[in-house]
């Protein structure tokens, strides 16, 4: 999809699909989302500095470089190698960067980060393990007195997990059938959506010696999926 039709496949809206983002529109839905994050950061009274920012997802930088406002350094990491060449074309910005990593562990030291921001990325992450490991590196990656802001499904009923439309992409990309032709003729997608329970997510915060600020219900996934944002501190 980041190659296909990447700018869907980051804000996946039902009139945007094929080609319907227009890219300044694109990019200010990013500057609006950061400039809500950081009005929630300044109500915590976080982070204590604006030194480095993770775009945790980052996509093609919608939110990198929105968040390159406020921070001396933002830093994009996704698992696309598609997605990040075309977030470097469309970025401008000097105090941006974007990273390629395909592994669960993130390629940054111990308290590297003021801020860390992922939105409507964790939720398709397919094995809750991966999902795990991922908010452990977050918090790993935290500076203390940084604030760590991450949504999360926190539950699917149990007659919305199957995802049959995504169950035939995949059998259908097994036996040759090309991506771009599921995509444009059948309308089908890869799309995974997976979630973690609040309970878990807070235990794996703690485990990382992170401090759970607060979570609060959002309306970042599908309608009928239980979403939450959680703030974290160290």
């Amino acid at each position: 999809m980041g190659q296909i039709d990447p700018y869907y496949a980051i804000l996946t809206r039902a009139e945007k699909k094929f080609g319907g983002w227009d890219l300044k529109e694109f990019f200010a839905t990013g500057e609006r989302e950061i400039s809500q994050l950081m009005e929630s950061a300044a109500r915590l009274g976080m982070p204590k500095v604006k030194g480095r920012a993770l775009d945790f997802g980052c996509g093609v930088g919608r939110l990198t470089q929105a968040l390159a406002t406020y921070f001396e350094e933002c830093v994009g990491v996704d698992i696309s190698a598609s997605m990040v060449d075309r977030a470097k074309e469309l970025c401008d910005k000097a105090n941006c960067r974007f990273v390629l990593n395909d592994l669960p562990n993130l390629p940054f030291p111990d308290q590297y980060f003021d801020l860390i921001y992922t939105s409507i990325v964790l939720q398709h992450v397919p094995k809750k393990t991966l999902i795990r490991i991922y908010i452990t590196e977050l918090v790993r990656t935290l500076k203390g007195g940084g604030l760590l802001v991450m949504q999360i499904p926190s539950h699917i009923k149990l007659r919305n997990r199957l995802q049959p439309k995504r169950r035939l992409y995949g059998f259908l990309r097994d036996v040759g059938v090309p991506a771009s032709f599921l995509y444009r003729t059948f309308r089908l997608t890869p799309f995974v959506m997976n979630f973690l329970p609040e309970r878990e997510v807070q235990r794996v915060v703690k485990a990382g010696s992170g401090q759970m600020l607060s979570s609060a219900p959002d309306s970042k996934a599908p309608s009928h999926i239980a979403s939450r944002t959680y703030y974290v501190t160290k």
